[in-house]
């Protein structure tokens, strides 16, 4: 594992440093959107639709549209100086019990390891949150956004799941809380009870539970390579980007040519730059003037 955020945990007057890694890790089997035909990856580009030209992602902000469309840009740097007490420090605030909070609020979880010289602290703090069977509420910053965070003891490692804030969870509101309850008799909550017996357990044990999916998809893929059932795209190179581009500009002349009709023949004219070059139709005369150098012909 990497650390992907350094900070402290802040309660009282203690404070201790730590490192921050991801709890979980998604096992889902990574595919590509390839074509089916030659396998080449499908490559998706950031483009503005306003100009219509790709945009580097140096030159990408943030934005808040408004009602009517309109835009709120927003800058990295303005980002920068919005206030955040709580950056870099997970600040206790409370202790309660586990099942006062309900998991619909869970969000990430994420393992705290101590740094060198705080090993001392850290333990003195897991142990005594083990002790209390209660779990700390606190509030961190992480990525630019602040939320609500529970700390508690997992395998003897302090562990933090940051929470969804409380307008976050959206309220069940469907038609049938609003009606008239169905007629349940006892026989059948009772039944129902029954088969909630016969399927309990003393305790979870997540082991016993396999992704059937991905397993089989793995299987799929071992056995297209054992097969040699596999594609190597052709390589791309820049040069066949330009030539594309230069079939594309090309096909886009003669198509206009082909629109304009035939050229009317015209009298001779001066000959401009390469580099200003525009069509016999756009060109008008320079006027001559006495004792003068010679000027490129000017456009339309």
């Amino acid at each position: 594992m990497r650390a992907m955020w350094k900070g402290s945990v802040s309660f009282g007057l203690v404070s201790i440093p730590i490192q921050m890694y991801a709890a979980t890790e998604n096992k889902n089997v990574s595919l590509r959107q390839v074509h089916e035909a030659d396998g080449g990856r499908i490559q998706y580009k950031r483009f503005c639709t306003v100009d219509g030209q790709e945009v580097p992602y140096a030159e990408i902000a943030k934005g808040y549209e408004l009602p009517d469309g309109e835009m709120v840009v927003i800058t990295d740097a303005e980002m920068a100086e919005l206030p955040l007490s709580s950056q870099r420090t997970i600040d206790v605030l409370e202790f309660v019990p586990l099942e006062s909070i309900d998991p619909i609020q869970y969000d990430r979880t994420y393992y705290l390891e101590p740094q060198k010289n705080a090993v001392k602290p850290y333990i003195v703090l897991r142990d005594a949150l083990h002790k209390s069977s209660q779990v700390a509420v606190a509030k961190v910053a992480v990525r630019q956004r602040e939320s609500m965070a529970v700390l508690r003891v997992h395998a003897d490692v302090l562990v933090m799941t940051t929470m969804l804030w409380p307008d976050e969870v959206r309220e069940p509101d469907f038609p049938f809380l609003r009606d008239d309850p169905p007629q349940i008799r006892p026989q059948e909550v009772s039944m129902a009870g029954s088969l909630i017996d016969s399927l309990a357990e003393p305790v979870f044990e997540p082991d016993k539970y396999h992704d059937h999916y991905r397993e089989a998809l793995e299987e799929m893929i071992e056995a297209k390579v054992a097969g040699e059932e596999t594609t190597k795209p052709a390589a791309v190179t820049a040069k066949a980007d330009v030539v594309d581009l230069m079939a594309a500009l090309q096909a886009s002349v003669d198509a206009a040519k082909k629109s304009r009709g035939p050229a009317k023949a015209a009298p001779a004219k001066p000959a401009a730059p390469a580099e200003d070059a525009v069509s016999d139709e756009d060109v008008k005369p320079a006027k001559k003037k006495p004792a003068a150098r010679k000027r490129a012909p000017k456009s339309a």
